[in-house]
């Protein structure tokens, strides 16, 4: 059986690609900051998918978090990360608070614990970076956390270059607006949902699913010629 570790796991896009993963056949490695509860209910459902499924705590984008997450994992065929935070502030607003936040988890976090978990992965392993489609526009209310993306979307271009030769895989899945906690202001007025169904194409918001099934076309044999590229499933945002 393969194994997955899949960061910031507990819900969202992270749990139901856990959940993806384990309908495939995975041991799944459901990593979580705080909420223990969410977390075992992702192991649940992995199980129930017919995976199997473990959970690690480990709050990634604070001190220490890179180095207890990956003591936790002892074997790895995929990693996703999927970990990210995004707070919206337009350029005079950003402190350096928050923008040192933002760049710790969403950049710094993803960056190291690739590092310090590539030995385990063998040759043919997947790794997918969950960024966004912000990276392909102008989004100057959310500036610093489209860097972000920005800088991890780099990060997958030079390490599927340096890990091709090994037949590892690294691509990017880069979501539009989906319905998760994060955009609970999606159903806090019916006109926020129109706009952001707006944006899309396909004129709705996305779900979680249909990211994480994305994710799992990604770290399968179906895309094995795949690498280095970005997998938009926005919805055909921005167009």
């Amino acid at each position: 059986m393969k194994t997955a570790l899949v960061t910031a796991a507990s819900r969202g896009i992270g749990r139901a690609t856990a959940v993806r993963l384990g309908r495939d056949g995975f041991r799944v490695a459901v990593n979580y900051a705080r909420d223990e509860a969410a977390a075992k209910e992702t192991v649940r459902l992995v199980e129930e998918a017919g995976g199997s499924a473990f959970a690690v705590r480990a709050e990634l984008g604070a001190e220490g978090g890179v180095e207890r997450l990956a003591e936790a994992i002892d074997t790895l065929d995929v990693l996703v990360n999927n970990v990210g935070i995004g707070l919206h502030e337009p350029f005079g607003e950003v402190t350096q608070e928050s923008y040192d936040r933002m760049f710790a988890v969403n950049v710094r976090a993803p960056f190291f614990l690739t590092q310090r978990l590539l030995p385990l992965i063998p040759d043919g392993g997947r790794i997918v970076n969950v960024t966004s489609g912000v990276t392909r526009i102008a989004f100057p209310d959310g500036i610093v956390y489209a860097m972000t993306k920005g800088a991890l979307h780099l990060l997958t271009l030079n390490l599927a270059k340096q890990l091709g030769p090994r037949g590892i895989t690294v691509n990017n899945v880069a979501p539009g607006i989906i319905d998760t906690d994060a955009n609970a202001w999606l159903h806090e007025d019916p006109a926020a949902y129109d706009f952001a169904a707006s944006r899309h194409a396909l004129a709705r918001v996305g779900t979680p699913e249909e990211i994480a099934d994305v994710v799992a076309f990604a770290v399968s044999d179906a895309a094995r010629f795949v690498t280095g590229t970005t997998l938009d499933a926005t919805g055909g945002a921005n167009l």
